[in-house]
């Protein structure tokens, strides 16, 4: 008995995410159908032009849009952003430096200092415990 395997697939929107693109953006081919691991695969490998030019100007979803302007997802929302924005409108949102941004920019350094010192004392108390 031979087990016959299946491709295995994911929803778009699962797809979309992997691949750092807003769902809506994308064509409608790939909006209705499911995508293989293959699939996947080769589009990250090899983007089609579709591909290339949304993420090179957008809309961006969420989280791309939260790592281009140095905060988090959190952070966008406290600052009132909830829709997709293109490539200009993050360069423009840098470029006028509004408050709330220059203040999530300043609480994601701090952040990111703590999670490095907290990884710091993590290491010494590893190599102390050796």
């Amino acid at each position: 008995m031979t087990s016959h395997k299946t491709a295995q697939t994911m929803k778009p929107a699962t797809a979309a995410k992997k691949l750092g693109v807003y769902l809506q953006a994308t064509p409608a081919e790939f909006q209705e159908g499911a995508v293989s691991r293959t699939e996947l695969n080769a589009l990250q490998t090899d983007p089609p032009a579709w591909l290339v030019e949304l993420r090179r100007t957008g809309p961006h979803p969420r989280p791309v849009v939260a790592a281009k302007l140095g905060i988090s997802i959190a952070g966008l929302a406290r600052g009132g952003v909830t829709e997709p924005l293109t490539t200009e409108q993050i360069d423009q949102l840098k470029n006028e430096m509004p408050e709330w941004l220059q203040k999530e920019r300043a609480t994601q350094a701090e952040v990111r200092k703590e999670a490095a010192r907290i990884k710091e004392r993590n290491a010494e108390r590893a190599a102390q415990a050796d």
